[in-house]
Formats: C-alpha cells, structure tokens, sequence
C-alpha cells in the first residue's frame, strides 16, 4: 500500500505514524512545504513569557526520528497539484524548484489551517506580526525582548494568552477585538468579565466591539485604526482565528461553505480511499449532534490516529468531540467543554444554565480557593451540552469530566448523582461538578 499524507503538523504526523503502526509494509510519503513538524503553537504566548525551558521541546517529532520510523518525509515540498480521484499528486521542492509527480493508492489530507488575514491597507507592513506558525514564533520572540508596546488583535485564546504576556513582562498593550467582550466565542458573559477584570488590573486597555480599518506605520511603530479610533504601539500581532487551508481541493470533495473537508466516521472523505483530518477537516460536533469546524489539537490528533486505523478498511469510528479546552490567564485557570448558552442560541439548541461559586475544599483547612462553575443543558431532554470552570485552584479535569459526560449523553440529574470521592485535601463532601449538577437540577425541576 503506498499512502501519500499532504502536510505534517498534529494530523499529518499522528496519521503517518499511526499507518506505520498498523500497517508496517506501507509506504508512506508525507509532504511538508515547511523544515519543521508538529511544532505545538499553542505555546507561542508560553515562550514569549520566558515560560518555555527549550523551544526545541516545543517539537514531539522532527524529520529525522520520522525518517527512522520508516516514514519517508519530504521536507520543503508542496504539492502543487492534486487529481483525488486518480490518488494522483504532483510536487515542487521549494528550494531548487524541481517537480515531480506520483501516484498512490491513499491520500490523506492534513494541510491544517491559515490564519485569517484580511486584506486592510497596510497589513502587510513589518511590524504588523503572525501568531501561527514556528517562523512567526521565532519572529515575535526576537522583536518583543526590544519593544515596549504592543497592540494585539483578537481575544480569542491566542490573542489573550500574547496580550497577557506581554503585559506581565511590563509590556503596554492593547487589545482590540470585535465582538463586545474578551473571549467571547469560549466562554459566558460572567466569566469574560472576570478576565476583564484582571486585564485592566494589569494595564491592558481593552478595545472592545470594534473592528480594525487599517495600519499605517509611524516613525516609531505602527498606528491600528478602527471604527472607533486609532492606538499606536512598537508592533501590532493578528490573533484573529484561523480557516481551513484546502484551496487546492476545491471541487474534488464535499466541503463546508468555509471550506472544511466532510468526512464521514472513519475519516473517510467523499472520494473512496482519500481521507483527510485535523484543521483541514470537520469534526463531529456531539453537544449538537452535527458537523462542524473547530479547529483544536486535541481533535487534531485523535483524527489522525484513526486515519490509520481506518486507511485499508472500517475499523474504529469517530466517537465525536466536545472541544474541550483551557486557558490560564493571570493565574486564573479557565477549563471549558462544550456550549455556552450563547453558543446554544446561535447553534439552535434550547438551552438553560445555571453558575455557582464556592470553595473548592473545607474552610477548616488552612487555605481554599473558590471555583466558579457553570453547566449548561438541553431543555426538556436535560441532556447536558457544556460546562465552565474557573478558579485559581486547578480545575482542568473537571472540564475532562463533564467532557466525558456529553459524550455519553448524561443528564444533569445522572451527574448530579455521580459518585466522587471526598477527601478535605482535595473536595468538599459535595464535589463542585457535583454540586453545579445539583443546581441545575433543582433550577430545572423549577
């Protein structure tokens, strides 16, 4: 079997790898136009910060451990032209410019994404930064040592861990986003507050609700005009969100308007023996119960795996994804699974939700931390759909927990009666997930 796998971050590597593992015979061609593999980018705000020990430990994998797995890796390649019917690849090697052609029996997309840059006067300009990949990674962490201000665009989870960052390194930043509030598309209203809070307590001036026209460079930095003013910084950074980089598949497989690959269970598109996963594909979407974008490693990886499982025959199905995800901010930790209720609304599904706060472990012991948690549920199934949890105190895996709750279908009044340990070291005799079920379950018998 010879399998050709187009781009090599989070999917393209775990595809291959899982390929290999299943299939020891095949092989396997992966074509990266850039020099490096699964460079974990979520740790760009983290190195930035002086948070990172060694930005070679940002890699899992590099070519050349690939290389020894038996997986032959074609680095700086792109493919230039793909016939997914006939499993037909033609590519270029970007430094000497040679093309060559090949023909397989499987192809499996995992391009992944491109940052969304719109096309505003002045965008392009040098001191108007990316936040995607490791060159803009190395970029940024060659300029930020020398500036002295920033403006970040984007309050999503990238552009708030830079604006962060860069403010507790005595860094004057602004942040500008569109919509109304920060981290809008990740959490409610009470909870971005709290998170506002903390950026104006740092010195961060929030730019809300607005949305940027133009840069234009200074003789000292660069100028970012919206529709409701203009602020001046070192150096602007794009954190805006990401699409699907599937241009050059257009027409050959059944996608989403925005360009999303369909897949069907087993990572299987709509041309047989062509798979695709990761950034470059949908997700199954189990809080709804449908296809979706959601850009996440964690979906990224699992995708992949079962791209090799799957890639001779149906093996494995998809078993969906919560897009479950967490953030740290100021030493508040946010974990979240799932819907918000405003998420709900826009998604059509008929929610109620409900938030509590309370210390996470008995007030007889010598400190505690409160947690803010929310749930949120389908009205009249009671089916839970999401879940929130903040708190200075780690509450990450409860996020996994109420995860794994919507994933098999459980009801607010089910969670509510789950068992979990109690022990004053660690939880009240009413763990907290326990004790926001609880909540819900009342308001809903309401």
């Amino acid at each position: 079997m010879k399998v050709a796998v187009i781009g090599a971050t989070h999917a393209g590597v775990f595809s291959a790898k899982q390929i290999k593992a299943e299939h020891p015979e095949a092989e396997i061609d992966v074509f990266e136009k850039n020099q490096t593999v699964s460079f974990l980018s979520c740790g760009i705000a983290l190195w930035i910060g002086d948070h990172v020990s060694s930005p070679e430990k940002m890699f899992y994998e590099s070519p050349e451990s690939l290389n020894a797995q038996g997986i032959t890796m074609h680095m700086g390649t792109e493919v230039t032209e793909a016939d997914l019917a006939n499993k037909h690849l033609v590519y270029k090697d970007l430094d000497s410019g040679k093309e060559a052609a090949a023909d397989y029996d499987k192809i499996v997309i995992t391009t992944g994404s491109k940052a969304i840059k719109p096309n505003l006067p002045g965008i392009y300009s040098d001191r108007v930064f990316d936040s995607k990949n490791w060159d803009n990674a190395n970029d940024l962490k060659k300029v930020t040592p020398e500036i002295k201000s920033a403006i970040v665009i984007g309050a999503g989870y990238i552009g708030a861990e830079l604006a962060e960052q860069l403010s507790v390194n005595g860094k004057q930043v602004t942040l500008i986003d569109g919509l109304d509030r920060v981290l809008a598309k990740n959490t409610s209203a009470d909870f971005s507050q709290v998170f506002e809070d903390a950026y104006v307590e740092h010195g961060v001036e929030l730019a809300l609700n607005q949305m940027v026209e133009s840069f234009e460079e200074t003789e000292t930095g660069i100028k970012v005009n919206t529709d409701k003013g203009s602020y001046e910084a070192d150096i602007a950074i794009l954190g805006i969100g990401f699409l699907p980089n599937t241009g050059l598949f257009k027409d050959q497989v059944k996608m989403l308007q925005n360009g999303a690959i369909e897949t069907n269970e087993y990572m299987e598109t709509s041309v047989p023996g062509v798979f695709a996963a990761g950034d470059a594909a949908t997700v199954f979407y189990n809080p709804t119960g449908k296809y979706d974008y959601i850009p996440l490693a964690t979906n990224a990886v699992r995708q992949g795996v079962l791209v090799g499982k799957n890639i001779e025959k149906n093996t494995v199905a998809y078993q969906g994804t919560q897009a479950t995800s967490a953030v740290e901010l100021y030493d508040l930790a946010y974990a979240a699974t799932g819907l918000t209720v405003e998420a709900a609304a826009v998604k059509g599904v008929d929610t109620e939700t409900v938030t509590i706060k309370e210390d996470y472990r008995p007030d007889f012991m010598l400190s505690t931390t409160s947690v803010q948690a929310s749930l949120t549920w389908e009205k009249g199934t009671k089916r839970i759909v999401g879940a929130a949890f903040l708190s200075k105190h780690d509450i990450s895996q409860a996020a996994n927990v109420v995860s794994l709750a919507i994933e098999n279908k459980m009801t607010i009044d089910q969670l509510a009666m789950t068992d979990f340990f109690f022990q004053p070291n660690f939880g009240q005799p009413i763990n907290y997930v326990s004790s926001v079920a609880m909540a819900a379950a009342a308001k809903a018998a309401q």
